[in-house]
């Protein structure tokens, strides 16, 4: 048998060591190849009958199995329902009742920085206010002097009429239509002034509103008086 030369000859001592060096070197190795692989895909059928696949648990199939597949499709485990389909319903309804008051909460945030914008100080809303009045004034003496001409041709048909008083059979069709449509005219005309002040109402509700809200804004802006 050869012999090693003097150079590569070990002690046991150092025999020892390199073994000792040398299972260390290879327990991560071996520590690697041994982890098992927990990747997963999760499957279900949801309430619509869809097959949805996520790397997760799916929240659309909480009320529901859902499967664990391994890499090689197999099943890994089956996950049982996580909720009841009635409770299921009242977490999707508080989740939409959430959203829709954060759509509202947005919504009126973005409506306020508009109005800031619109209306730094109160002297350009009251101006608006004024405007908008102003409009419904000019239909309104439009309307004043529609009927003032409806009341002029009706005092034109009662001295026509006049002629009839004595036999009011003979008063003819024509003159008869005239004084329906005087009539009709009269009242829609009426309506439509009351039409107009109502509108003029609901203007100043809806800038006192905003005012009332652009006050309560402006008193929060900085340096704004306490």
């Amino acid at each position: 048998m050869s012999r090693l030369p003097q150079s590569f000859a070990f002690g046991p001592l150092q025999l020892g060591w390199l073994l000792l060096a040398a299972t260390a070197i290879g327990q991560p190795a071996m520590a690697q190849g041994q982890q098992p692989n927990r990747s997963g895909i999760y499957t279900c059928i949801d309430a619509q009958g869809r097959r949805l696949t996520s790397d997760r648990p799916i929240p659309e199939c909480l009320d529901r199995e859902q499967r664990e597949l391994g890499p090689s499709g197999t099943v890994r485990r089956v996950l049982p329902p996580s909720y009841t389909a009635e409770e299921r319903a009242r977490i999707e309804a508080q989740r939409r009742a959430e959203d829709e008051a954060r759509s509202r909460a947005l919504e009126e945030r973005r409506r306020e920085r508009a109005l800031l914008i619109r209306y730094p100080n109160q002297e350009p809303h009251d101006r608006d206010r004024a405007t908008a009045l102003a409009q419904v004034d000019e239909v309104i003496d439009a309307v004043r002097k529609r009927e003032a001409a409806l009341v002029e041709q009706r005092r034109e048909i009662d001295l026509e009429m006049e002629f009839y008083q004595s036999d009011p059979a003979r008063v003819p069709a024509w003159l008869r239509r005239k004084l329906e449509d005087n009539e009709q005219q009269m009242q829609v005309q009426k309506r439509f002034l009351a039409e107009q002040d109502q509108e003029k109402r609901r203007i100043n509700e809806r800038f006192d509103e905003e005012l009332a809200k652009l006050r309560q804004l402006w008193s929060q802006l900085p340096g704004s008086p306490r």
